[in-house]
């Protein structure tokens, strides 16, 4: 069955007076305080601290095993708290059950009753909680209208698409207006071709509605694409926080960099370190690295620097500064469309990835396996990490 999820950037705008969250805003409208999980012996949660805005699309990113998911159950009131305290536009939640909770969840398997059609499922929470018929029958159709499935709305579950049957789930999740509403790996049941296309779209419906949002997720690039903010876990840590600019371009830590996206990571020694600037020197390189920030740090202090290969560049010619440069030989090249992905291994012995676009590889004209080539970048293209 082809997917018919495309929803515009303005569809379904909510009519005036039928919001479905509190117009009373707080700055820390979701507060996290000290928060720690455990399960017997085992810890899944370390003592978090974490604040959201009302109205963000927060995301909680990181690999399996890393405690995101369990903070979000614990949101959800389907975990108990251990010790500290959550809070949701000020009101603490230890000793409310979940169903009284003003959250709701849309699970990664979507969970839509296989017997009821897209009108029914919608509507089940509300009939529950004994919702007017008249209410009941103009919230199902304005969150029908929102996610653009009027026309779907007899249709049963298996006659859906994986991306109409994701806003079905989303719009059961909206139509009891939460005022925190969490996403736990929403696109896993899609294919990459319809994720990339709902990413946006979902998006969009969240902005429409301005609900506050905590989205839990291992994809870098749909955190990347969807949250304003992230928090990067591991072993139940909040180890980086920040927009995705901000995690991406200036990492905290060597598993930070690694974990975001990727990058080539030099190991060396500071043997120069001031307020703007830092020399390194490293047995990969024929030369010393320069970056264009001070590090604050010891003379001989080890560290690493974290270069993106979209900051490489290859030439032919020998680079005529001093500094940031290798010569090697490439290894393997990966034709990605728009753009190459070259492995070139140094004459150090350490290999690095150069992300090269289509018009960059034909000026200097397309090298190929084999080839003799240097590498280098600027020096504003490192980060210093010391951890």
């Amino acid at each position: 069955m082809s997917d018919q999820s495309g929803v515009s950037a303005g569809a379904g705008t909510l009519p005036q007076g039928n919001s479905f969250v509190a117009n009373d805003a707080t700055e820390n409208f979701v507060q996290i305080v000290d928060v720690v999980k455990k399960f017997g012996e085992t810890v899944a949660v370390k003592g978090v601290n974490l604040n959201v805005e009302k109205g963000e699309l927060f995301a909680l990113l990181g690999s399996s095993g890393c405690g995101k998911s369990t903070l979000l159950r614990m949101l959800a009131g389907l975990e108990t708290v251990t010790s500290g305290r959550i809070l949701i536009d000020g009101e603490d939640l230890a000793q409310m059950p979940p169903y009284r909770r003003p959250v709701n969840m849309m699970f990664q398997s979507y969970a839509l009753f296989p017997h009821m059609n897209v009108e029914s499922n919608i509507a089940f929470g509300l009939k529950q909680e004994g919702v007017p018929k008249a209410e009941l029958r103009d919230r199902v159709q304005t969150v029908l209208e929102l996610v653009q499935m009027g026309r779907f709305a007899k249709r049963k579950p298996h006659q859906l698409s994986g991306g109409q049957q994701q806003r079905v789930a989303l719009a059961r999740s909206l139509v009891k207006r939460p005022k925190l509403l969490l996403l736990d790996e929403p696109m896993s049941a899609l294919d990459k071709q319809i994720r990339q296309r709902t990413q946006i779209e979902l998006v969009n419906i969240l902005d429409t509605v301005g609900v506050t949002c905590i989205m839990v997720t291992h994809d870098q690039e749909e955190a990347m694409t969807m949250a304003g903010r992230l928090a990067v876990m591991s072993e139940g840590e909040i180890v980086q926080l920040g927009t995705p600019h901000e995690v991406y371009e200036y990492p905290n830590s060597r598993f930070s960099a690694e974990f975001i996206g990727s990058t080539n990571l030099f190991d060396g020694n500071v043997v120069e370190d001031e307020p703007d600037h830092v020399f390194i020197e490293t047995p990969d390189l024929p030369c010393r690295m320069y970056v264009n920030h001070g590090i604050t740090g010891p003379l001989g202090m080890p560290v690493t620097i974290s270069v993106r290969p979209e900051r490489i560049a290859l030439t032919r010619k020998p680079p005529e500064g001093a500094y940031n440069w290798g010569k090697g030989v490439i290894t393997n090249i990966a034709y990605m469309g728009g753009y190459s992905l070259y492995h070139v291994k140094l004459d150090g012995g350490k290999t690095v990835i150069a992300n090269v676009s289509s018009l960059a590889i034909s000026e200097i004209e397309t090298p190929t396996w084999g080839d003799e080539i240097y590498v280098r970048w600027s020096a504003s293209a490192g980060v210093v990490l010391t951890s």
